[in-house]
C-alpha cells in the first residue's frame, strides 16, 4: 500500500512537469511504466494464488491493488499522446504482462492498449503498417505462454476486443482483423502445445509442434 501511494505520487509529478513537448523525459516515463508493471505483477499481489480466506481478507482491507495500478498504467499510456510512438515496440512486452494477469476487469481495461499501439504505429511510422508492434507481440506472447502465463479466457477476450476495435477503424479494419485472428490462432496453438508437452503420445506432441510452426 505504501509503494502504491508512492507510485501514485510519481504519476501526478510526471503528468504535471514531464509531459509537455519541452520537458518530456523519455527515461523517466520508461522507468515509471516498468516500475508500475513490476508492482502489478509482483508475486505477493497475485490473489488467485492464495487460499480463499486469505484472499477475502486482503481484498476487504486493501482491495485488489493490481486493478488500481493497472487502470493508472492505462491512463498514463493514453496521456502520452504523440509521445506514444517512442514506446513502441519496447512497451509491448510490459503491457502484455499486465494483460495476462488473470483479473477480468484489468484485462478488459488494458487489452485495448494493444489496438492503440497498432493505430499509433500505423499513423506515425510513415509505413502505414504496424509491423514493429506485430513482431514484438508475437515474440513476447510466445515467451509468456511458454513461461506458464495465458489461458483460454485470455485468448477469447483478446480476439474479441481486438476485432471490435479494428472493425470500427477506417484503415485498420482489414489488416487489423487478419492480425487479431492470427494472434488468436497462434495463442490457441501455443496453449495446446504447452498442455501437450507432458503427453505420453509422441504423435500428439509432433502435431502440436507442427501447428505452432
Amino acid at each position: 500500500r505504501v509503494f502504491l501511494r508512492a507510485v501514485n505520487q510519481f504519476t501526478s509529478v510526471l503528468n504535471r512537469f514531464f509531459l509537455d513537448q519541452a520537458n518530456f523525459e523519455l527515461q523517466l516515463w520508461n522507468n515509471y511504466f516498468h516500475l508500475a508493471v513490476a508492482f502489478l505483477t509482483h508475486e505477493s499481489l497475485q490473489l488467485e494464488t492464495f487460499s480463499q480466506a486469505k484472499r477475502n481478507k486482503i481484498i476487504k482491507k486493501y482491495g485488489d491493488m493490481r486493478k488500481e495500478i493497472g487502470f493508472k498504467i492505462r491512463d498514463m499510456w493514453y496521456n502520452l499522446g504523440p509521445h506514444k510512438i517512442k514506446f513502441i515496440p519496447a512497451m509491448v512486452g510490459p503491457i502484455l504482462e499486465v494483460t495476462l494477469v488473470p483479473e477480468p476487469e484489468l484485462r478488459k481495461a488494458t487489452i485495448p492498449i494493444f489496438f492503440d499501439m497498432m493505430q499509433c504505429e500505423f499513423n506515425f511510422s510513415g509505413n502505414r503498417n504496424f509491423h514493429m508492434f506485430e513482431n514484438e507481440l508475437i515474440t513476447k506472447l510466445d515467451q509468456e505462454v511458454e513461461g506458464g502465463r495465458g489461458d483460454e479466457q485470455y485468448k477469447i477476450l483478446l480476439e474479441k476486443l481486438l476485432l471490435e476495435h479494428c472493425r470500427k477503424h477506417k484503415y485498420l479494419s482489414a489488416s487489423g482483423e487478419v492480425f487479431a485472428l492470427l494472434v488468436s490462432s497462434l495463442l490457441e496453438n501455443l496453449l495446446d502445445y504447452r498442455t501437450i508437452m507432458h503427453d505420453e503420445s509422441k504423435e500428439n506432441r509432433m502435431s502440436c509442434t507442427v501447428n505452432v510452426l
